[in-house]
């Protein structure tokens, strides 16, 4: 089917992309973009209504379909007054919820789920044609997405996705009901997508997958993960490889090996813990025991005393005791994380845990939580403490610091990912600049001494995509992206209260 991207007056028509949840919605929602600017639609201005706004949702954040229904009941109005406006849902939301979105809400043109966001355009333009609503919901992954044409939104870093779907039956998780069991693209393919976008300018990848580091599960290649962080290493030009997130009943001990042999591979690690508690785990149906979480951590550092590793940690779980609560507790002060996501547990209907005995009370799930995120607080500043002094190269990102215009300072991250503030000096988003920590906060550091500015392929690419006509957005802004976590080398967004598995940080799983 020809897609029609011409206005009612012959004008281009314009689009915005909403995204909400985790790294994968992210990446997704940069395929989505891709998609319809290879229809011929543009970027909507910053501020301008577009003619196609396309929700990408969760279905895993707390209160996620009140969120959308909001939306979409702010947007009416506007549709009605605004020929030829259309409004499309996809996401995890949609895949769960079907043909419950266009019940409640009718104005909505177009539904397509997780498996088949390829198909946006055309179901745009039939339900142009067709004047009615178009649900296509996919069962099973229709084409993998990196095959799917993308409009990145970092000049100088980028998600790539090495497998899709999750094999795991976690109790408070819906993900794998509405991404599918995992997929795995093989080797060859990833490299090859790497090697394009260094060639683009881009100096850090981020690895993405459910389970990350389960990855060679269809191929049967159990360390297939490790190999691919090796070859990582021989790319020329790339300088930084991360991933997220791991599971750690899959955790092995050739991936630390890889990690700490492979130059380019940083030494930050993001594992979800969940809970300290055994009983609790087990409950979860996380496959695995403090004990064991706790021999992953301790090798980790042997092998690279400079890790900086941070988790996910869920509060209040059905049936959670206080004595369970202080074996996580027990677990974090053991651990001496950089940095936890912390979330109180809310029910999530359709997952076992919704439907289980012992469900905690707010009150109790809400001072367990301060309990935690008081002590977190204390030994992330501790860590951040033992930054101080310490010269480390600052990779410069757009976006990470908000009050940045009012300090006249720049941000970006440090290898091991920490945040760090630093004094101004004339360098690019995508430039690398060597600092002295010389103050720490809990969740930053601030260097007022530059030592040394390296201008890189990637600061050119940003400064390059700057001057691109009608682009509509500066570079690193993906539409509007709600997700909480700082993300890895792109424009962090406003966190946003959340709860169960839904790390803001990697992926919910």
């Amino acid at each position: 089917m020809t897609v029609t991207t011409q206005g009612t007056e012959g004008a281009t028509r314009t689009y915005e992309v909403r995204t909400y949840g985790c790294q994968m919605n992210v990446h997704d929602s940069e395929r989505l973009s891709g998609l319809l600017e290879d229809a011929g639609y543009v970027r909507a201005p910053e501020g301008e209504t577009a003619d196609v706004v396309v929700f990408n949702t969760c279905a895993v954040r707390e209160n996620a379909d009140n969120r959308l229904y909001g939306n979409l009941g702010h947007l009416r109005p506007i549709k009605l007054a605004r020929e030829g406006m259309q409004i499309a849902v996809g996401g995890c939301l949609a895949q769960k919820d079907q043909g419950e979105i266009v019940r409640r809400a009718p104005w909505v043109d177009v539904v397509f789920g997780t498996h088949n966001i390829g198909s946006l355009p055309v179901l745009l333009e039939r339900a142009r044609i067709a004047e009615e609503a178009q649900v296509e919901i996919k069962e099973s992954l229709e084409t993998f997405p990196s095959t799917l044409p993308t409009k990145r939104e970092s000049a100088y870093a980028a998600w790539v996705a090495i497998s899709v779907g999750c094999n795991n039956t976690c109790t408070f998780c819906i993900v794998p009901s509405l991404r599918g069991k995992e997929k795995d693209r093989r080797p060859g393919d990833i490299l090859n997508e790497i090697r394009t976008l260094v060639d683009q300018g881009v100096l850090e990848i981020t690895l993405l997958g459910q389970n990350v580091n389960t990855y060679g599960v269809e191929f049967g290649d159990r360390l297939a993960f490790g190999k691919l962080l090796r070859a990582c290493g021989d790319v020329d030009g790339l300088e930084r490889v991360r991933f997220t997130s791991p599971h750690p009943a899959a955790f092995t001990d050739d991936v630390i090996a890889a990690m700490a042999e492979t130059p380019n591979v940083m030494h930050q690690l993001h594992m979800p813990l969940q809970s300290g508690s055994d009983r609790v785990l087990k409950a979860m149906r996380r496959s695995y025991r403090s004990d064991r979480y706790l021999g992953i951590i301790e090798r980790v550092r042997a092998a690279m005393p400079d890790a900086a590793i941070s988790t996910d940690i869920i509060v209040g779980f059905p049936g959670e005791t206080e004595e369970d609560f202080q074996q996580t507790l027990d677990v974090v002060r053991q651990s001496r994380f950089a940095n936890a996501f912390t979330f109180q547990y809310s029910i999530r209907p359709g997952t076992p845990a919704a439907t289980m005995d012992g469900q905690v009370p707010k009150a109790v799930v809400q001072e367990r939580y301060e309990r935690l995120v008081a002590l977190q607080e204390e030994i992330a500043w501790e860590e951040n403490k033992t930054q101080t002094g310490r010269t480390v190269e600052v990779l410069i990102a757009e976006g990470e610091g908000r009050k940045d215009e009012a300090t006249h300072r720049l941000s970006g991250r440090a290898p091991d990912n920490r945040l760090v503030h630093l004094a101004a000096v004339d360098a690019r988003p995508g430039d690398m600049v060597t600092v002295e920590v010389t103050y720490a906060a809990p969740h930053h550091l601030v260097a007022d001494k530059v030592l040394s500015v390296r201008r890189t392929r990637a600061g050119d690419a940003w400064e390059s995509r700057q001057g691109r006509p009608g682009s509509g957005q500066s570079a690193g802004t993906a539409g509007t992206v709600s997700l909480g976590m700082p993300a890895i080398g792109r424009p962090a967004a406003a966190p946003e209260p959340t709860a169960a598995c839904a790390a803001p940080a990697p992926l919910a799983h």
